[in-house]
């Protein structure tokens, strides 16, 4: 097996590996932390056209599909992390293997952060409730590893679940009463209770949930390592195995589980990796 090194140069995200005779490109060519990447494999040559194409970034899996003599994948970015994104390729079904190691400097955003007055129960919970929410996270949590089991559902980009205006992005810093207790891993959009939410993509329902934390939530497996999720319901349209179009309305807007208002929380993961699910919206298969 032949290992090479190469790494992309901020202004001309590519780079090559001569054993290998790929070129590894990163959609958008700086990749910002906490979004979703599109990566392309390309390879000169149609004689140097592989059968397949394996990878990980991040400790997940990348599923590499192909297209002409390229192959395509999604990556996600963490939001924190080293100064570059390591990408490994695996050439696969012909000998000798080739494996590529590829690192992507990435740019880091200056995330803003909000300064909220609450009541001290939404920031202090007893030990019942906090045993609660752990389980509850898990639960959520163990959707994202079990997707890179599904073959990819959504074609296309993916559309916001709901017309109204952002009023928090996704990582800003949290300062309640004070104190900087957490990050906004989501994106909050205005709405008043009962106004209709939708699936940002093609998927299956994963979970539906009634959570602490969350309230009325929906999460939907979009296949290939990426799901989404709903937060704070006043209803829901859907069941768990529910197969859902882009645009079909999963629930409505309201202010169930911790939440001081009426409106949607959005969050997009690939496997174990949460990122800005607005990313999603500029994601072209």
């Amino acid at each position: 097996m032949m290992v090479a090194a190469a790494s992309l140069s901020a202004a001309g995200a590519h780079a090559q590996a001569a054993e290998a005779a790929v070129t590894l490109r990163a959609i958008p060519a700086a990749p910002v932390r906490g979004t979703i990447v599109r990566l392309v494999a390309h390879f000169a040559d149609s004689t140097d056209m592989p059968p397949g194409l394996e990878g990980e970034a991040a400790g997940e899996p990348l599923h590499f599909e192909a297209a002409g003599r390229s192959y395509r994948a999604i990556a996600a970015v963490p939001i924190e992390g080293p100064d570059s994104l390591s990408v490994v390729l695996r050439i696969v079904g012909r000998p000798p293997s080739d494996t590529v190691v590829v690192a992507l400097p990435l740019v880091t955003p200056a995330y803003a952060h909000e300064h909220l007055t609450v009541a001290p129960r939404y920031t202090k919970l007893d030990s019942a409730t906090q045993a609660r929410v752990d389980r509850e996270v898990s639960e959520a949590r163990a959707i994202g590893p079990r997707a890179h089991e599904t073959s990819r559902l959504w074609k296309g980009k993916f559309a916001a679940p709901g017309p109204g205006r952002v009023t928090s992005r996704f990582g800003t810093g949290r300062e309640f009463n004070g104190e900087v207790t957490s990050r906004h891993f989501g994106t909050d959009f205005a709405g008043k209770t009962g106004a209709p939410v939708r699936a940002a993509g093609r998927g299956v329902v994963a979970l539906v949930g009634n959570f602490y934390l969350a309230g009325h939530a929906v999460y939907v497996n979009h296949g290939g390592g990426l799901v989404t999720g709903y937060f704070h319901l006043s209803r829901v349209d859907v069941a768990a195995g529910d197969t859902v179009a882009q645009g079909q309305v999963i629930g409505a807007i309201g202010q169930s589980g911790r939440a001081t208002g009426p409106h949607l929380h959005w969050i997009a993961r690939y496997g174990a990796i949460t990122v800005d699910p607005m990313s999603l919206l500029r994601l072209a298969q």
